[in-house]
């Protein structure tokens, strides 16, 4: 494999903390959410900061490419627009999936794929499908996980071992994750480094999270704590990272706090002996040449060597049948454990909450403020799964408030019925009324 553009040491763009990127000493990089810039308007402070030669990731969170289906043209377009208006050397993605087509519903989140064959061949076609689309390479990154699958057939290391030497595709190792998957899930971070074929890593995340109740939560708005560092200490001693990035996506400190944090990291990536290669171990090898014979195998396959609908449909039932319970109240699946199904709805519904207020930042304001809001959207989500985005999101429960005469106060109605009316347009007239005026006009 080709050895990977060196990027350094960066930390995610984020327009809350533009300025305070800016004037970071030694910044090396940034990466931005891809779907949060528009190719033809990109943020000045994104300008400037290329212009100072500062190298400019965009990372996708919308593709889903661990889904059932395969990966929306239209998606790949939009990833790979943005990476050529960036100059990027790669765009990065996630090793999940994010939504279900029958039934339409959207998680707002990352879900982990299920570790089984049928799983991985579907992912490995997806990647492939969209290496073909890409303009320029493609890495994929590991996710934190509350839940795990029942009836896994492949651990962590063996499941990224083989979708590399499957795809060829590039790794993004979030080191968080691997710490969050240690607490969550009982998964070794050491095993999984050990396991994995570190030659392929484009670069490394590093993010803070929280513990609350035996689960940790990785909430990137919080310092990045020792126990994660100590992560990314067990990897720098397997491999020299070719770039390594602090995540930051909520609850910002002083500019001074992430200074800090960036000079942490450079202290534990910056050591005087360089680990050896990881391709010189042999335990690497080892699980390399058993990635590449399992290449072959695999589920029914279709025309021309693609997966088969039978794999694609037993993985889509499986994925709709764990996200209509997360999103839409339906029957825990057999085999999950129903606490942390539990757990995982509750985040899915307070981000849901966070990421509307973030579009619509109008709504709070209406309805009298955050805890007014927030008890009002989570009541609506419970009855409500997210199936367009997170824009419509907020149009429909703002619909849904006008139609249940809500809220009480008639200043706010107006209000609101003032914001729907201006982003969605007046509603189309009733079948019942098109009729009226067809017979009306007939009649004249």
């Amino acid at each position: 494999m080709k050895p990977m553009e060196r990027l350094g040491v960066g930390i995610g763009w984020r327009p809350e903390i533009a300025d305070a990127v800016e004037r970071l000493d030694g910044l090396d990089w940034v990466e931005v959410v891809a779907e949060n810039v528009c190719p033809g308007h990109l943020p000045d402070s994104l300008v400037r900061l290329r212009e100072r030669g500062v190298r400019v990731v965009p990372h996708g969170v919308s593709l889903g490419l661990g889904g059932a289906d395969r990966p929306d043209p239209d998606r790949l377009v939009a990833l790979g627009e943005r990476a050529v208006a960036l100059g990027a050397p790669l765009v990065t993605e996630h090793i999940a999936f994010v939504r279900t087509s029958t039934p339409v519903l959207e998680a707002g989140h990352l879900l982990p794929v299920a570790r089984t064959r049928d799983a991985l061949d579907v992912l490995c076609e997806n990647v492939r499908i969209a290496q073909d689309a890409l303009p320029v390479p493609l890495a994929l990154e590991n996710i934190a996980a509350l839940i795990s699958w029942p009836g896994e057939e492949l651990t962590e290391g063996q499941f990224l071992t083989e979708l590399v030497e499957r795809t060829g595709v590039r790794l993004l190792v979030d080191v968080a994750n691997l710490h969050t998957n240690r607490v969550n899930r009982g998964e070794d971070p050491a095993a999984v480094l050990d396991a994995i074929p570190l030659e392929a890593l484009a670069y490394v995340h590093v993010a803070g999270g929280v513990e609350r109740d035996g689960v940790w939560h990785d909430t990137h708005a919080h310092p990045v704590p020792p126990v994660v560092l100590d992560v990314l200490a067990r990897l720098r001693e397997r491999v020299d990272p070719p770039g390594v990035l602090l995540e930051r996506d909520d609850d910002f400190p002083p500019e001074a706090e992430l200074a800090g944090e960036l000079a942490r990291i450079r202290e534990v990536v910056t050591i005087r002996d360089a680990p050896p290669g990881p391709a010189s171990r042999p335990e690497v090898a080892a699980e390399a040449a058993a990635g590449a014979g399992a290449a072959g195998r695999g589920g029914e396959a279709g025309a021309g060597g693609g997966v088969g609908d039978a794999v694609r449909t037993r993985v889509a039932l499986g994925q709709a049948a764990l996200l209509s319970a997360l999103v839409a109240g339906t029957p825990v699946p057999e085999g999950f454990d129903r606490g942390r199904v539990r757990v995982q709805t509750r985040a899915l519904a307070a981000k849901r909450a966070s990421v509307v207020a973030k579009v619509a930042p109008e709504l709070p304001r209406i309805l009298g403020g955050p805890t007014p809001y927030r008890e009002a959207f989570l009541g609506y989500a419970r009855h409500r799964p997210m199936t367009a985005g997170y824009r419509r999101d907020a149009l429909d429960f703002a619909e849904h408030l006008l139609i249940q005469d809500l809220p009480d106060d008639p200043a706010a109605r107006r209000r609101l019925t003032a914001w729907w009316q201006d982003r969605a347009g007046a509603r189309p007239p009733r079948r019942i009324v098109r009729w009226a005026r067809a017979l009306v006009g007939r009649g004249a």
